[in-house]
């Protein structure tokens, strides 16, 4: 995050983040930098919302730093509707054809935005205003007006993962990898992130299971080694581990990415992988492109957990997999909202 407060005007007085660390002895500056840092996603996704409220700011002619309640109260509810003029930020975006920022937007993106300024905050040494109450409200207003249900991704049963998994060519690269991927994503309940960083040596084979070593994760920020266990199906088409055992044949390496992009290759050819690692993006549209475009990366974790719950699993060995820290996140990712398909009332024995 070191690199938000650069987008925070130099009118605005803050001292940049480089200053504040430059009066710290080596070792205090980098805690205080590590200690500011969180996952990768967010960061990036923190950078777009402070870009968009720098330039919100801007445009309404207010303080961006340190900001005052009236100015949070004003760009929340800018979020939350319409714009009637787009701001300096969205119409450049719109020069560059980029998708301008629009509204309403959901209420989990309101809440990072001011996530995003609140950590602003804390790296220029302000402080947000001790009084709230104001910006409270309006939030609950908000959350009143949008509804608090929260979007999410759309979840697969299996028979459908294994009718995607039939249709995959495995006599070519993208075949043998997009397998492996997709059963190792939903078997482990990963976040597309955790997919992107997985590196071979990260991977233990036994006899039981496939151990998957995570060193960080969204929700595991200090660095304390976490385990995934993938487990061996009985058929062989729609086993996790032996799919990625087929895909790391082909890569023919032991250390590195593990799933990597793969160029083109001439016809009747199996392409080479390269070791340039997927994208997030990229893994997106690999789920979209093998299991239909009403489907995201994301899919794989909402799936795992509402397939759990269906067959019975407690909430503490689902989290044993998702690394989930309460059972609300898994009452929210299960996806049972279907009043015909799951209702209590099928089964009154009338």
């Amino acid at each position: 995050m070191s690199e938000d407060l650069s987008i925070i005007p130099a009118s605005t007085g803050n001292q940049s983040v480089s200053a504040q660390l430059a009066r710290a002895s080596a070792k205090v500056a980098g805690f205080l930098e590590t200690g500011l840092q969180g996952a990768a996603n967010t960061e990036r996704a923190y950078t777009s919302d402070l870009k968009s409220y720098v330039a919100f700011c801007e445009h309404q002619g207010l303080r961006a730093l340190p900001a005052d309640v009236e100015t949070l109260t004003e760009y929340v509810a800018y979020l939350a509707t319409e714009k009637a003029e787009p701001a300096a930020e969205d119409r450049h975006k719109k020069k560059k054809g980029q998708q301008p920022l629009t509204g309403p937007h959901a209420l989990a993106t309101i809440k990072r935005h001011l996530a995003a300024i609140r950590k602003a905050h804390q790296l220029a040494g302000h402080r947000l205003p001790a009084t709230l109450d104001a910006l409270n409200t309006v939030m609950e207003g908000i959350a009143r007006t949008l509804g608090k249900r929260q979007d999410q991704a759309q979840a697969f049963t299996v028979e459908e993962l294994k009718q995607a998994i039939r249709r995959i060519d495995l006599e070519t690269a993208a075949g043998l990898r997009d397998r492996a991927l997709l059963l190792l994503g939903f078997a482990g309940a990963f976040r597309r992130s955790e997919l992107v960083g997985l590196n071979i040596e990260q991977l233990e084979f036994t006899e039981r299971a496939l151990l998957v070593h995570l060193a960080k994760s969204k929700t595991n920020q200090y660095g304390a080694v976490e385990d995934k266990a993938i487990f061996y199906a009985p058929n062989m088409d729609f086993c996790p581990v032996r799919s990625l055992r087929a895909w790391l044949n082909l890569l023919g390496r032991t250390t590195g990415p593990l799933f990597v992009k793969i160029p083109r290759a001439a016809p009747n050819q199996m392409a080479t992988p390269s070791e340039k690692r997927l994208s997030d993006i990229s893994i997106n549209k690999l789920v979209q492109k093998r299991l239909g475009p009403d489907y995201s990366a994301h899919s794989l974790r909402v799936s795992f957990v509402t397939v759990a719950v269906l067959n019975g699993q407690s909430h503490k060995a689902i989290k044993n997999q998702t690394k989930q820290k309460t059972d609300a996140m898994i009452e929210r990712y299960t996806q049972l909202n279907n009043v015909v398909s799951y209702n209590a009332a099928q089964a009154l024995g009338l």
